[in-house]
Order: structure tokens, then C-alpha cells, then sequence
């Protein structure tokens, strides 16, 4: 069902090194399929938990109808991009997932998925996280993206560093 990662096989990612990327990464881009059957790619902050990655943003928009038909979707984070000129290059690292997107509905889990992008992004300011979530929170849509496939490529030259 998924493709396998083209070129050399040394520079594939193993799943244990992608989900430690898109643990540490603070940002990616999800890709769907929007009006018209145009794709819909759009930036997000994000936090991973077991084997599901949660977004939140407004109940209304772009991304909520596109869901709304189509629910499967993929999400990349790029980890490393450093241009090397001289070489005509690009040394890069970067992960895809693939999955089926859900929308998380009951208040109590969007409590917690809440919480814990808080932790992530405001690490220093948990005293006020709660006031925020209380504040915003019927405003949130939070949308679960549950894993079905994971894939990670980086460039030679990192190989070698290993």
C-alpha cells in the first residue's frame, strides 16, 4: 500500500529515529486533499502521543471541510535542511507520515491533548496553561492523525556521520 523510500538504502530512517524527530520537532506541514481535488498543504504545530500525532485550530475552515471528505492525509517535518552551494547540494533529513485524520470531540481528551501541546510549546508557563485551555476551548477543534505509515530519509552525508 505505501512506497518504499527511493534511492540508496543507507539513507533511509529507522521508525525509532523518526518518531525521535517528530518528538523534537516543533512544526510540519499536513497535506489533504481540499476543494476541488486540488491537495490542501498547510503548516501546524503538533504533539505525539503513542502512535497519533494531534493538531488544534478553529472548528470552521479550510482544513475542517477537506477533513470532513477526506480523511486521509500525511504529515512531513523537515529536520534539517543545510544548503551546501559549492556542492550543489542540499544535506537534508526529513520524515512523512500517513493516516487517517479524526476529530477529537469529547471536552475531557481535548483537555488533555491541550494540556500536553502546552507542555510541549510552553514549557515554563504550565501554571496558566489551564486558564488558557478554559478560556479557548470551545473555540478548538483538536484533530487526531492516527499513524498508519512512517518513512524518514536524510541525506548521505549524515549517514556518514553516524
Amino acid at each position: 500500500m505505501f512506497r518504499e523510500v527511493s534511492r540508496n538504502k543507507k539513507q533511509i530512517l529507522s521508525e525509532e529515529r523518526c518518531r525521535e524527530i517528530l518528538s523534537k520537532s516543533t512544526s510540519g506541514v499536513l497535506s489533504l486533499i481540499g476543494d476541488d481535488d486540488y491537495t490542501y498543504g498547510v503548516p501546524l504545530s503538533y504533539t505525539l502521543k503513542d502512535n497519533t500525532l494531534y493538531f488544534h485550530c478553529a472548528k470552521k475552515g479550510h482544513k475542517i471541510d477537506a477533513l470532513s471528505k477526506h480523511n486521509k492525509v500525511s504529515f512531513a517535518v523537515i529536520d534539517a535542511d543545510e544548503i551546501s552551494q559549492a556542492e550543489y547540494t542540499t544535506y537534508f533529513r526529513s520524515v512523512i507520515v500517513f493516516g487517517k485524520a479524526r476529530f477529537i470531540e469529547e471536552p475531557d481528551e481535548q483537555r488533555i491533548i491541550l494540556r500536553q501541546l502546552a507542555q510541549k510549546y510552553s514549557p515554563d508557563f504550565m501554571d496558566g496553561a489551564d486558564d488558557e485551555i478554559d478560556k479557548g476551548i470551545k473555540a478548538v477543534q483538536i484533530i487526531a492523525l492516527d499513524i498508519e505509515h512512517i518513512s524518514g530519509k536524510e541525506s548521505l552525508r549524515f549517514t556518514q556521520q553516524v
